[in-house]
């Protein structure tokens, strides 16, 4: 089993900066993508960003392009979202997901293994 504990959501003002981290425990498999998906009230989880372990490919959904940066750190197992120049639209909970082989999916019934969410505000 894999364990993923998310921390780093908050309050900020538009504008700022925030990182998230996902603390990956368990038995990772060896090919496994990482991943972060939101949800705000009323609108469904979407794919924000995600990270193939092996060869380091990203993807990021359009809104996000340019202000968030996925990556990993093999040595502590741990994935960060750095999100810049956040705005109010990003107000959401975040959850940090994982999933088995080295495809991304923007499905969410495709991934294998989540966290319980941090919430993320960003004020105007």
């Amino acid at each position: 089993q894999v364990r993923l504990v998310e921390s780093g959501g908050g309050l900020v003002q538009a504008g700022g900066s925030l990182r998230l981290s996902c603390a990956v425990s368990g038995r990772p498999f060896s090919g496994h993508v990482s991943g972060w998906f939101r949800q705000a009230p009323g609108k469904e989880r979407e794919l924000v960003a995600a990270i193939i372990w092996n060869t380091s490919i990203t993807y990021y959904t359009d809104s996000v392009k340019g202000r968030f940066t996925i990556s990993r750190d093999n040595v502590k197992n741990t994935v960060y979202l750095q999100m810049n120049n956040l705005k109010p639209e990003d107000t959401a909970i975040y959850y940090c997901t994982f999933k088995r082989g080295d495809s991304l999916s923007p499905i969410r019934s495709e991934w294998d293994f989540w966290g319980q969410g941090t919430q993320v505000t960003v004020s105007s």
